[in-house]
């Protein structure tokens, strides 16, 4: 076990936040999966969940789990962040298939980071993956890797991927000073999935699986999906976009609340400060100075949609 360490204010403008509790040092100690390690299937223990629009790494696939203590679930307040039982951990790991167009070519998982509630605080640990795939281990500082996949195109590509340091995974999830989750807000989780075979409004099965306790899907508002362009208008696509790549520090409480910006999908267009700051917010997503931390490549299709919003306005 090891106690990270890490203090606010430093001088490349990142937030570090103490670790509450010790973290395992190898990723297996958790036991979040069974079987052979890389084929990722969670114990019963760990449960998958979607979000209707994910934040953008690098074009790096994700599998989200959840793990709630025996006898409690998530509560519902509102439309947002629900009540964490003492005990949770949040799961996210990070994977490339080889080929996007054939999965079965296998895929390179690259880290897996973990939000952990102790001591009525989230702690944060990343663990990367050696080469082999069997385990994966604790890392603070970051290191970025160069990864070569090819993409649903059929087009090579490298990339020095960034695995982020202790610091740079607390700026992100800062806000009040503390440490929260950013994307399991109940309308980020009210969509439909896959499971078993059926589809089921997602709300519904985290509930079936004691997960969550009882919701009523159509009370809960929809975060849109970004992609989906049949249903959602460019106008509805790209605040969701915004909200999820950057409201986490473009907000009042935020490490970036300085600014102005209010990027939260619920804040209405006239208080986001959005249109004053149209051909900056363009600029910076073209500069990769937004997102500040997270991607080392600029998110063509989420810039194209961006852009289509701001001509609108």
């Amino acid at each position: 076990m090891l106690s990270l360490l890490c203090w606010s204010c430093n001088d490349d403008g990142l937030v570090g936040i103490e670790n509450a509790t010790e973290v395992h040092t190898k990723l297996s100690e958790y036991t979040i999966f069974q079987g052979k390690l890389s084929d990722l299937e969670p114990t019963n223990n760990f449960k998958v969940y979607e979000l209707s629009t994910e934040l953008f790494s690098d074009y790096a696939e994700k599998q989200r789990l959840i793990k709630i203590p025996e006898g409690h679930t998530l509560i519902s307040r509102n439309d947002g962040l629900p009540d964490f039982p003492e005990g949770t951990i949040l799961v996210k790991t990070f994977y490339y298939y080889n080929d996007k167009r054939d999965h079965t070519k296998g895929r390179k998982i690259i880290e897996t980071r973990l939000l952990i509630k102790e001591n009525a605080r989230w702690n944060v640990a990343t663990y990367i993956w050696n080469e082999s795939q069997d385990d994966a281990f604790l890392i603070t500082t970051g290191l970025d890797k160069t990864v070569n996949w090819i993409d649903a195109k059929g087009e090579g590509k490298v990339i020095a991927y960034r695995i982020p340091s202790h610091r740079e995974c607390t700026s992100c999830h800062y806000n009040s000073n503390t440490i929260f989750p950013i994307g399991p807000k109940l309308r980020n989780l009210n969509k439909d999935v896959l499971r078993n075979g059926i589809v089921i409004n997602q709300l519904t099965h985290l509930y079936n699986e004691g997960i969550i306790n009882e919701v009523e899907p159509s009370s809960i508002s929809v975060l849109p999906a970004w992609q989906d362009a049949a249903k959602y208008t460019v106008a509805q696509r790209t605040r969701a976009y915004l909200d999820i790549q950057c409201a986490h520090c473009h907000n009042p409480l935020g490490m970036a609340s300085d600014r102005g910006l209010n990027l939260s999908y619920e804040t209405d267009l006239n208080h986001t400060d959005i249109p004053d700051n149209k051909r900056r917010i363009i600029e910076r997503m073209e500069t990769l100075e937004m997102p500040f931390i997270g991607t080392t490549v600029v998110h063509a299709e989420g810039l194209e949609l961006v852009k289509a919003y701001m001509e609108s306005l």
